[in-house]
């Protein structure tokens, strides 16, 4: 019987072995590319910092250069992508115009895109927070003038994030609204710093505000500061000249939350910014009418 316990172990190592891999084997394939990544040395940052562009694809064949759309959050694994492809719909569906999509990588969300916090908490909860001034002048005097150099642009910009990217769109309008034309706000954080940003909006609004700029401002179930915030914000809007801005709210509390707001939000926005005309598509054949009647055959 002692020779029967090293079968058995065998057996039983033989039993609990690792099956074959059933991977499947490797396929030729070509690559797919989305866009362009260029590497720009900040000298405000001292750094390398990542944009990434894409084009439209009747770029540099029309006489009409394509307005510019920037992406804050816009790295390859943020919002970049899908982003890039309503720029690519805008191509297919005609509902909006070509638009060249600009993603401008963020490395550090709480530092580049919130403004100071007066209130102590929240500087020693997010010690990195505050320098959205910086993040701008970023945008502004390096990533924007190098857009200008090396491609082909219409006569608007327009800036788009959502959350924390967000709160910086509502800062910049507040504070420097001529740095773009157009501005797309998603699901802003405006809980930020005891919602300081949406309570100085009336005195924000009347001091530095100019005509020709464009809001598009949405939020889904967000509740608390998040919606309290954006709703003081509203208010300041509301009291407004008419003439001043051209802005609209979405309500979407009843059908997006934060996680799942953004891709239709933006196509949404777009649409409101950038409509083209309705396209032509002449009669409808005749299968698609009501009652459609087949046309009669050719004579021979």
């Amino acid at each position: 019987m002692r020779f029967l316990a090293p079968l058995l172990l065998v057996a039983l190592l033989g039993a609990c072995a690792t099956p074959a891999s059933t991977d499947p084997a490797p396929v030729d394939g070509t690559p797919i590319v989305i866009g362009t990544q260029h590497v720009i040395h900040s000298e405000i940052y001292g750094a390398d910092r990542i944009i990434n562009v894409q084009v439209p694809p009747a770029y540099g064949d029309t006489s009409t250069p394509p307005n510019v759309l920037y992406v804050l959050d816009g790295g390859l694994e943020q919002d970049f992508p899908h982003i890039a492809g309503l720029g690519q719909l805008a191509s297919l569906s005609w509902t909006i115009e070509p638009m060249l999509v600009v993603g401008i990588e963020t490395v550090d969300r709480q530092n580049e895109l919130t403004p100071p916090p007066a209130n102590p908490g929240y500087a020693a909860e997010f010690p990195t927070a505050g320098e959205a001034a910086k993040f701008r002048a970023f945008i502004q005097t390096e990533v924007m003038p190098f857009i200008a150099a090396n491609y082909e642009t219409g006569g608007r910009t327009a800036v788009m994030g959502e959350s924390l990217a967000g709160l910086f769109i509502v800062d910049t309008f507040l504070n420097a609204p001529d740095m773009f034309d157009d501005y797309v706000s998603i699901s802003p954080s405006l809980w930020w710093d005891d919602r300081a940003l949406a309570l100085s909006s009336p005195g924000q609004l009347a001091t530095h505000l100019s005509a020709g700029h464009r809001l598009y401002l949405t939020m889904g179930d967000e509740g608390d500061a998040m919606q309290t915030g954006l709703d003081e914000l509203l208010d300041a809007l509301h009291a407004q000249p008419a003439d001043t801005v051209d802005w609209t709210y979405v309500d979407r509390r009843t059908t997006a939350t934060h996680a799942t707001i953004y891709h239709g939000a933006a196509l949404d926005a777009l649409r409101w910014l950038y409509a083209t005309p309705p396209y032509d598509y002449g009669p409808a054949p005749w299968y698609m009418t009501e009652g459609g009647i087949p046309p009669a055959p050719k004579p021979n």
